[in-house]
């Protein structure tokens, strides 16, 4: 189906290397803070300034304990748990300011976040994804769901409009077949499929589209519309996406599926996927959380993930995701929880095993002590012992049976795009590689041209 003779071995893509004037720059500008962020408290404190980086990474650790067992203990200990992980904290900024460390520390701590942002995006690749110039569809198809959004249909007149641009438009009664009705508009003579509505309304759509190989497109009509942001689209102005279909350039990007089910954004498996399926989370979020976590964590009810990729085994797994493309890293405070690209042919994975005290405080002080697994591949096997696993599929609940075959598709789906959107911009890093930032702040060559896409 659908990726049309893609290259689904892939394992580098290509990319315009770092460098010029404004990487050479944002590289320096990055040890120039990493310097500062060790001198200042140096200048302030002198030798006394390991002393006190020992109270913070002490005061990180307390913090951690506190807040594992806010989440996996119930009764006196959550309430103990709770208490450290907003106490320890005060506490250490009060010693800090009793000698006189707290600007210092608090200087230090913003230089180490510029130092490590501008590190990053003075190895970022500039890249936009190949665009051709499309002609206007001649019977595009629209669907709208009034749901989705808080009624962003409704709101932004969306029906009205998409007829004005042309569309035929089906607004999605409850219980009726989205994929079934993708079809059927194809039948009928549709030569682009649209979708008004959340991810896992435009991943059906989606799909028909890549099987079919016609124009798809997004209106960003949902409640976070992950897809639409990544794909450069105005969330708050769905309107403009009708651009597309008069004044488009389309793009190819990547799909993913889990087992039979297909997702623009990712696919949720563990202690996430199990709670958002408890009946209650819908009208009681927190609570249901809050209830069910401890038994998620600890208890009978953890799940016992293992997943395998790359030729990789990670078994005792609680939480596991798998993106539809990498997610830049939840530091990067530029675009958290965005994706640079849409068209590596590879899938991002992130997956954690915490379940202890000792292992919380671990991954709490040291972010690659195993807690937390980064990595990216074409294919992921997830297994559960069980017969079947609970999935959270672009936010929806589903049970798939087990073990499931995560798989990317490259470049499967053909998207219609406005020609000027304002999400356009340049894929974030993986890391701040502090060797290769230093010899791009001395004008030293730091690479190819192509950007390998690993941990």
């Amino acid at each position: 189906m659908g990726a049309r003779g893609a290259d689904t071995s892939r394992r580098r893509v290509r990319g315009v290397p770092p460098g010029g004037e404004g990487g050479t720059a944002l590289a320096r500008i990055a040890l120039l803070a990493l310097s500062a962020c060790i001198l200042v408290p140096l200048v302030a404190a002198g030798l006394r300034s390991v002393l006190w980086a020992s109270i913070g990474i002490a005061g990180l650790a307390l913090a951690a304990v506190g807040v594992w067992w806010a989440l996996a203990r119930t009764g006196v200990a959550r309430i103990i748990g709770t208490a450290l992980s907003v106490a320890t904290p005060l506490t250490v900024l009060a010693l800090y300011a009793a000698a006189g460390l707290l600007g210092p520390a608090l200087l230090s701590s913003g230089l180490l976040v510029l130092a490590v942002v501008a590190a990053r995006w003075a190895l970022a690749p500039a890249h936009h994804p190949h665009e051709e110039v499309a002609g206007a569809p001649r019977h595009p198809w629209v669907l709208l769901n009034r749901r989705s959004g808080g009624g962003k249909v409704d709101r932004f007149h969306l029906v009205d409009k998409a007829r004005a641009a042309g569309c035929r438009v089906h607004v999605l009664d409850p219980g009726q077949d989205v994929t079934a009705l993708a079809r059927q508009a194809v039948a009928d003579g549709a030569d682009l499929l649209g979708v008004a509505g959340g991810e896992g309304t435009q991943a059906l759509v989606a799909d028909v589209a890549a099987h079919y190989d016609v124009p798809f497109a997004v209106v960003p009509a949902g409640t976070r519309n992950h897809f639409a942001l990544d794909l450069g689209l105005d969330r708050d102005d769905p309107v403009a996406a009708l651009e597309a279909l008069t004044n488009g350039v389309e793009l190819r990007v990547d799909l993913a599926y889990a087992a039979h089910r297909v997702f623009v954004n990712n696919a949720s498996f563990g202690t996430y996927a199990t709670v958002v399926s408890d009946p209650a989370y819908r009208d009681a979020k927190a609570r249901t959380v809050l209830q069910t976590l401890p038994g998620l964590l600890t208890g009978d009810s953890a799940p016992a993930l293992r997943m395998t990729a790359n030729g990789r085994h990670i078994a005792g797994l609680q939480a596991l995701l798998v993106s539809n493309n990498p997610y830049g890293r939840a530091v990067d405070v530029s675009h958290p929880g965005r994706r640079g690209r849409l068209d590596t042919g590879l899938l991002g994975v992130a997956c954690v095993r915490v379940a202890s005290t000792a292992e919380a405080v671990r991954l709490a002080s040291r972010p690659r002590s195993g807690g937390l697994v980064r990595l990216t591949a074409d294919e992921v096997l997830v297994e559960a012992g069980t017969a079947t696993v609970p999935a959270g599929i672009d936010g929806e609940y589903v049970d798939l049976p087990c073990p499931v075959v995560c798989r990317s598709a490259p470049g499967a789906l053909r998207v219609r795009v406005p020609r000027h959107r304002p999400g356009r911009s340049r894929s974030p890093a993986p890391t701040a590689d502090w060797p290769r930032v230093a010899r791009l702040a001395l004008r030293r060559p730091v690479g190819g041209n192509e950007m390998e896409i690993h941990p």
